[in-house]
């Protein structure tokens, strides 16, 4: 599977984005940057899909990337699933805000549709 690195060694890395999926799955909008988002964008849509299947092999892989976190889960699978039934793929969206003080890094906001 193709990913960035993101600067992080692969624990990391998965933590990270687990962190970041969570995180965008409940406030529903963060900022972060401009790479940590497309990254994490394939997660969130992964696991609304998840969540749309609704069987208990979707539920079990959602609680195994989300670290056992059941609100979320709950969360995806009761509420996120029936917002998004007619909707296939393309859950995010990412604006562009302006560059980080001190190392120039694009900051992002992502967002659910």
């Amino acid at each position: 599977m193709a990913y960035r690195k993101l600067g992080v060694d692969n624990k990391h890395r998965k933590s990270m984005l687990s962190n970041l999926t969570r995180e965008i799955l409940m406030k529903e909008e963060i900022k972060t940057t401009e790479a940590r988002a497309k990254e994490a964008r394939k997660f969130v849509d992964k696991m609304i899909t998840y969540g749309k299947r609704g069987d208990l092999t979707s539920r079990r892989k959602a609680l195994a990337f989300l670290r056992n976190d059941k609100e979320v889960v709950n969360k995806i699978f009761n509420d996120l699933a029936k917002r998004y039934e007619t909707r296939n793929g393309g859950y995010t969206r990412i604006v562009k805000l302006q560059e980080r003080i001190g190392d120039n890094t694009l900051i992002v906001s992502i967002s659910l549709v």
